[in-house]
């Protein structure tokens, strides 16, 4: 049986730059505190999770 995880994504700097601009671009527009996070899909075996 497969499970699915969801690491933090490793992200290029030009990507990261990219994310924090709309993060920006989101506050400006909302007046909220926005944090964007990226995560990274990932299919877990279970056997193999239990080694």
């Amino acid at each position: 049986m497969n499970n699915v995880a969801f690491p933090v994504a490793r992200l290029h700097d030009g990507t990261l730059r990219q994310l924090q601009q709309l993060e920006q671009r989101l506050r400006e527009e909302t007046g909220e505190e926005i944090v964007l996070v990226a995560y990274q899909r990932e299919t877990i075996d279970q056997e193999e999770a239990k080694r």
